[in-house]
């Protein structure tokens, strides 16, 4: 049997794209071992003043987050997210890459960079299987003719995409892929003993993205105010600064444990209660899988924010809307166990923790039927 070759192209514009990539390259392994598969950040291969312009975004959302909140509802709405020409001329190397490659499937997992290989199939000098991966957010400018497949979140985010004009037997309502290893978790009382933490008590778990970003004097100011029995876990990800900046808030509180980068971030999600973080797609489907309820807290204008609408929406967690609201909502679910054992039933109900597995298996049954 013939072995494709596999192009995930990703962006490291936060984790989940890199996380999902990162899935579904397991997945198709696991499936497939024999299967050549290779990650690549799609920009790095772009022109520079194209990765400027592509990068433009972070200006807006770091000096006036509200105006990038507008600029991205009006992409969220339009057909394309940037001029054709445009990306036709910055994406001329990403091109010459793809064929150097000479890939049998190509996964995009954000949706300029499906944009970008919609083009380059356009073009007609390629007949590779062009798969797109919907993360959390559902945005017109994935509706591209060219893609064969789009593995996608069940529900309105499907529902979404075939109402656009997607058919239906394109779209695979499988879920985000999150690492297969949340498909095997381990026992909840023994990980808690294992990880050193007691008995009993409500575990909340707050993170702050891979890159570790955020505010974490607002958490932990409010977290401090909680007089119910908790014990509460900070996740620094890579940033050391922050990660001292943490231990230096919470030395003389016992109930305050701070970590850095961890490989086991299942093992934590498993024995927690609760899980403090902004919305990021992955790590939201991460913990339901782990039947973990989120607390969206400071989420992003734009796609953050629908999250955590979503999330509510679902209810399987709460969108903490303003500062002084996370210590009162930690109270109430704290002193209220069928409140948060209903959100905990939630957020099991809505994982796919064999999401990756899935669509592993449904993208090369698309290849082998094609071929």
């Amino acid at each position: 049997m013939t072995k494709p070759r596999v192009l995930i192209l990703m962006l490291p514009h936060g984790a989940a794209h890199e996380r999902v990539a990162r899935a579904l390259r397991a997945a198709l392994l696991d499936l497939r071992p024999e299967l050549t598969v290779k990650i690549t950040n799609a920009l790095a291969h772009c022109a520079r003043w194209f990765r400027t312009y592509y990068d433009s975004y972070e200006i807006p959302l770091k000096y006036w987050p509200e105006l990038w909140g507008w600029i991205e509802g009006k992409q969220h709405q339009s057909r394309s997210t940037g001029p054709g020409w445009l990306y036709r001329a910055g994406a001329k190397p990403l091109f010459r890459f793809i064929e150097e490659f000479d890939p049998d499937i190509v996964v995009a997992t954000e949706v300029g960079i499906a944009e970008l290989t919609a083009l380059h199939r356009r073009q007609g000098r390629a007949r590779y299987v062009l798969v797109g991966v919907v993360l959390m957010d559902f945005n017109r400018a994935w509706v591209q003719p060219e893609i064969d497949f789009y593995p996608s979140v069940p529900g309105e985010m499907a529902a979404e995409l075939q109402a656009a004009g997607v058919p239906g037997e394109k779209i695979l309502p499988c879920g985000l892929p999150i690492d297969p290893v949340f498909a095997a978790l381990p026992e909840r009382e023994s990980t808690r003993e294992r990880l050193g933490l007691e008995a009993g008590m409500p575990i909340v778990l707050v993170l702050f993205g891979g890159g570790g970003h955020g505010n974490p004097a607002r958490i932990i100011n409010e977290l401090q105010k909680v007089r119910q029995p908790l014990q509460a876990v900070f996740v620094a990800g890579r940033n050391r600064e922050l990660e001292e900046e943490i231990r230096r808030r919470c030395a003389h509180d016992p109930r305050f444990r701070t970590l850095g980068w961890v490989e086991n971030m299942h093992e934590w999600m498993v024995a927690a209660d609760l899980l403090l973080s902004k919305p990021g797609g992955s790590t939201l489907m991460e913990g339901f899988a782990c039947g973990l309820p989120m607390l969206a807290f400071d989420p992003l204008p734009g796609n953050e924010r629908r999250t955590a609408a979503r999330i509510e929406n679902w209810k399987a967690g709460l969108w903490i809307r303003r500062t002084a609201d996370l210590a009162p909502t930690l109270t109430r679910l704290l002193e209220n166990p069928r409140e948060l054992e209903r959100l905990r039933a939630n957020a099991r109900a809505l994982a796919r923790p064999h999401a990756a597995r899935d669509a592993a298996r449904a993208i090369l049954e698309r290849w082998e039927n094609r071929a």
